[in-house]
């Protein structure tokens, strides 16, 4: 492929600066056609975002000549529905995070793209921010020596509104979880990037705030790579003031101490001191992955978050809440 011409599935919020103008901002990649069902929503993306057509039919974007890519940029139930439809037609397809609802669903989409020979990457933007790269880069080049043991720390203030009007991110039934699917999803993806395959994962699953069916409080240990000890714990039913997001590495070394979401200064801890490393949110940011996608698709450079490695997100994060959905555990406020 020479000019990627894409098309957007779904322009809702996420498209508006995190990637949709992105698409404009890098060589050989134009945005040239958007989907939403609602009529007026979709005509309004297209007039403020410049883009020069706009359905509410998503197979009429799909089989238009002039779109040779898709961006699936729905909620995670119907992902697998149209990238497969983009992948019957022939076209490179680009997937929100998580990939899909389930792991199933992401191997059914693989094995049909495998089939057809058509290219799939997933929104895993984390893999080509500079900060993230710099954390890679410490670890590759022995910054804190042999890595030890990961540790996650998300907490995040329970949102008492959604009992009134509950967001799909806390449906199972559309996002596969809760708000440990939508956000664990980058952190876990990021440690495969980094460490390689997960093993012997274990976790304790549970609800505390009752505001929704889906999990709200997790505690997860896990090996990692050539046996990196990992852990994590994840809340979602606590107050503002326990809020964090601090992801650790620590190595025979040193430590590294970075946020996944907040875009803070990269710490780096060793007997010399305390070295920081600032790299500021970019405007759009998926910009740095858009343009390895592009890049791809022209057979410049190797793809850095493909179908298979977004499956395998899917995978653990299944396995981590599995026994949860069968048997939901909940405590009292």
């Amino acid at each position: 492929m020479d000019e990627i011409k894409w098309g957007i599935i779904g322009c809702g919020d996420v498209t508006e600066v995190k990637s949709g103008p992105a698409f404009n901002k890098v060589a050989h990649s134009q945005l040239v056609a958007v989907m939403r069902r609602d009529k007026a929503k979709a005509a309004d993306y297209a007039r403020r975002h410049s883009v020069k057509k706009w359905t509410t039919d998503a197979q009429n974007l799909i089989n238009d000549p002039e779109v040779n890519a898709v961006y699936v940029a729905t909620p995670p139930s119907s992902h697998a529905q149209y990238a497969k439809m983009a992948i019957e037609a022939g076209k490179p397809v680009y997937i929100e995070k998580p990939m899909c609802r389930t792991y199933k669903e992401c191997a059914e989409l693989n094995e049909l793209a495998r089939i057809k020979n058509v290219p799939v990457f997933v929104a895993y933007y984390r893999r080509a921010l500079p900060g993230f790269l710099k954390v890679k880069e410490l670890i590759e080049k022995g910054a804190i020596g042999t890595v030890r043991n990961v540790n996650i720390q998300l907490y995040k203030h329970a949102e008492e509104q959604v009992m009134e009007s509950l967001p799909w991110r806390v449906d199972p039934e559309i996002a596969g979880g809760g708000h440990f699917y939508d956000l664990a999803a980058h952190q876990t993806d990021y440690l495969h990037f980094l460490f390689g395959d997960f093993h012997s994962v274990k976790s304790i699953v549970s609800n505390q705030a009752g505001l929704y069916s889906a999990e709200d409080m997790l505690a997860v240990s896990f090996l990692i790579g050539n046996g990196i000890v990992g852990s994590g714990t994840w809340c979602f039913s606590s107050s503002d003031v326990n809020d964090r997001d601090v992801i650790e590495i620590v190595g025979t070394k040193g430590r590294i101490e970075f946020s996944c979401f907040d875009f803070v200064p990269v710490k780096l801890v060793t007997t010399t001191g305390i070295e920081a490393f600032d790299f500021p949110k970019p405007e759009h940011v998926q910009q740095n992955l858009i343009q390895n996608v592009v890049k791809a698709l022209r057979g410049e450079e190797t793809p850095l978050s493909d179908g298979q490695s977004g499956a395998v997100t899917n995978k653990v994060m299944e396995e981590i809440v599995r026994d949860y959905y069968k048997k939901p555990i909940k405590t009292k406020k």
